[in-house]
């Protein structure tokens, strides 16, 4: 499968914005935005242009892409199954984004970032409702309980997120259980769930043209 392999801090110069693809390290001095306010490349303007409507259309999706960990084919295939389901169709699209089981991982505090979740579900650590899953766009449901697997509550790195599960702020479609450290998926979330600063009906606009 293919990923994005450079520099992720790239991808938040260049959006100009902290989409914090780093965890925690976003939040510190060491964080590339803070240091390098200009956007990637050996000829990075020194004073910023004027961006057309198609220009903020453009970054709103990549935003969209850069902070789930989607390449462009499987955010369009998600934008398609966004338009065949009723309601608002940036919603919907949003509201597919959270429910990956890679997200759900990284809201649940069992990784700082989606890119370890993501790499945690691909080495299956984890099950949903008593099943091995290790596709990190599997998307959760109402009722669905994701658990660690037996292995992996071994490791050392099991052993600390136990420690901290307590301090974890979860969404409140999501549900903790800090002893077990163990998941549950309780409604489908909504747009007020989801607090990444997008513009959904930019992502809509730039592809209906």
């Amino acid at each position: 499968m293919a990923r994005y392999t450079e520099a992720v801090c790239r991808l938040c110069r260049r959006v100009s914005e902290k989409l914090m693809l780093k965890g925690d390290r976003c939040l510190t001095p060491k964080c590339a935005l803070e240091r390098r306010t200009v956007a990637p490349g050996h000829h990075a303007p020194t004073r910023r242009q004027k961006i057309s409507d198609r220009g903020l259309q453009l970054r709103e999706k990549q935003k969209a892409r850069y902070t789930y960990g989607v390449l462009e084919r499987q955010f369009r295939r998600f934008f398609n199954e966004a338009v065949r389901l009723p309601g608002v169709t940036g919603e919907n699209l949003l509201v597919l984004l959270e429910r990956r089981l890679d997200n759900v991982v990284y809201r649940l505090g069992f990784a700082a970032s989606r890119a370890q979740a993501r790499q945690l579900v691909r080495h299956g650590h984890f099950m949903v409702s008593g099943c091995k899953t290790d596709v990190p766009s599997f998307l959760v449901k109402p009722a669905d309980v994701i658990q660690w697997c037996e292995s992996s509550k071994r490791t050392g790195y099991y052993k600390r997120i136990a420690e901290t599960s307590k301090e974890i702020a979860i969404p409140s479609w999501l549900s903790l259980d800090p002893q077990k450290l163990e998941g549950r998926v309780l409604t489908f979330p909504t747009r007020a769930d989801i607090e990444v600063k997008l513009n959904e009906k930019a992502i809509v606009e730039y592809y209906s043209r």
